[in-house]
């Protein structure tokens, strides 16, 4: 069994000072978020083997916030290939991992994300506010053998929902 978080950044702060689109921060809303679903996740005991996060500050520091807060021990690697990606890449991202890892996170993007868990679930098209997370079960022993279609998804939370 393979599983992927799928872990949308959190809500970002559009009054910052920034100038590309990669670099715009997250709000203190995303912070909090961030921090919510990183205890959550923790508190399920499916803290994730490795995370791969988008090289874009607001996915990389909900990533390193959840991280932090839910005290979880994974591997951490930052792919630039994420931001502005496609479902394929994503989907290859993960093909390419090692198999000592059984589950994985990916934190990233809309509209890629839930077109993502569409396609690999055929769940039909799910609402990925910012800071949400869902988990996609594949039943194969190695990452390279995931396919579109073929996924389970298993829940989907929102950041809301744990108020």
């Amino acid at each position: 069994m393979r599983s992927v978080i799928m872990f949308r950044h959190g809500k970002s702060d559009w009054d910052a000072d920034y100038g590309l689109d990669h670099d715009r921060p997250l709000s203190k809303r995303g912070i909090k978020a961030a921090k919510k679903m990183g205890k959550y996740l923790a508190g399920l005991d499916q803290v994730p083997h490795i995370v791969v996060s988008s090289t874009a500050l607001r996915a990389r520091t909900t990533v390193e916030l959840a991280m932090e807060e839910g005290n979880w021990g994974s591997e951490f690697r930052l792919e630039r290939g994420i931001y502005g990606s496609s479902p394929e890449t994503l989907l290859n991202l993960l093909r390419n991992l090692p198999s000592d890892n059984n589950i994985a996170c990916l934190a990233g993007h809309e509209p890629t994300f839930s077109s993502f868990i569409t396609m690999s679930t055929d769940s039909g098209w799910i609402r990925f506010p910012t800071a949400s997370m869902a988990r996609i079960d594949f039943d194969v022993l190695h990452w390279q053998d995931v396919r579109f279609g073929e996924g389970t998804l298993v829940w989907l939370m929102r950041p809301k929902e744990l108020d």
